[in-house]
């Protein structure tokens, strides 16, 4: 481990990522494994954000925000997969200290975007289902922009805050983290001095950025429901509750992985678990997306198709 020496001691300069797994005959297929799995990831995501582009029908604040969360996407699993791909290819484990804030900072950031910006489809799918005679006004080009540039404002406020409460902390001992990326809850264990306030900060916030938001989408998804159930015909019903049902499930995935993430601070013996739950998150997450998203959508599966073949429909 290489160190230096300061006036309050010796302060680690670098951390150990050891990775998803230690064996050396196994690396090669993680490898393999997740170099397809981000080449999907980004390819996926990608042909959604182009389909929306180039695709007339999909001009509406809908799919402005689903090309939004692609992007997102793109962003998210580039934070940790590509830097993961580099140290099995170098065999070398260690991060720097300033490299692993880096990649804090940033997972943070556009994991925060994606809870206010989920919120604000949320909120879009209401406006649509339960005020359609205003909702071309309310949901206009320029309240679409402000929910966006809202999102980024406050996500990038909880980030920085985080990096620079995590950064007064005194890292002088154990620098091995048990994770393939630079986390929280993973650098609460290292550090040498109270991460009392940390934690603290990090539930409130915690509360803020994901508490808020889920109780703005659950609130959302009542009234919807309460207008789609009003709906006389079966076909309407049907309709309305099919352009709902995608946006749920990347909620529920989402939130579901966040809470187990860090809502469990203190538990050494889950750092394995953690694994798996940050695998979920960062990798397995934007990688369903644009298929749960147009698995049951054929405006995006026509849009896609004509993006991918070149092709456009003759009128």
């Amino acid at each position: 481990m290489e160190s230096k020496f300061e006036s309050n001691g010796t302060a680690v300069t670098e951390f150990i990522l050891l990775g998803l797994v230690e064996t050396a005959g196994l690396q090669p297929v993680i490898f393999v494994i997740f170099l397809f799995a981000y080449l999907l990831t980004v390819g996926g995501n990608l042909s959604i954000l182009a389909a929306v582009f180039v695709e007339p029908k999909l001009h509406t604040p809908m799919y402005f925000f689903l090309g939004n969360l692609s992007m997102l996407d793109v962003g998210c699993i580039s934070v940790t997969v590509p830097s993961m791909l580099g140290r099995l290819l170098s065999h070398k484990r260690t991060v720097p200290y300033g490299a692993c804030l880096t990649q804090l900072f940033f997972f943070h950031q556009l994991a925060g975007v994606d809870c206010f910006l989920l919120t604000a489809m949320a909120y879009d799918r209401f406006l649509a289902i339960c005020r359609p005679l205003t909702y071309s006004t309310r949901m206009n080009h320029t309240v679409q922009t402000i929910l966006v540039a809202t999102s980024w404002a406050c996500a990038f406020g909880n980030a920085l805050t985080h990096t620079v409460a995590i950064s007064t902390l005194h890292f002088c001992g154990p620098n091995v983290i048990n994770h393939f990326y630079c986390d929280l809850p993973q650098l609460f264990q290292l550090s040498c001095s109270s991460t009392q306030l940390n934690e603290l900060l990090l539930f409130g916030l915690g509360v803020l950025m994901a508490g808020a938001p889920v109780i703005l989408i659950v609130t959302s998804y009542i009234h919807v429901a309460a207008a789609v159930l009003r709906i006389q015909s079966s076909e309407g019903r049907k309709k309305a509750f099919s352009t709902c049902s995608s946006h749920l499930t990347v909620v529920g995935i989402f939130y579901g992985t966040g809470v187990f993430s860090y809502m469990r601070l203190g538990s050494v013996e889950a750092s394995d678990k953690d694994k798996g739950i940050g695998i979920l998150n960062t990798v397995i997450s934007p990688m369903l997306n644009p298929l749960i998203y147009s698995l049951r959508n054929p405006d995006v599966q026509g849009a896609l198709r004509r993006v991918l073949t070149g092709k456009r429909d003759l009128a």
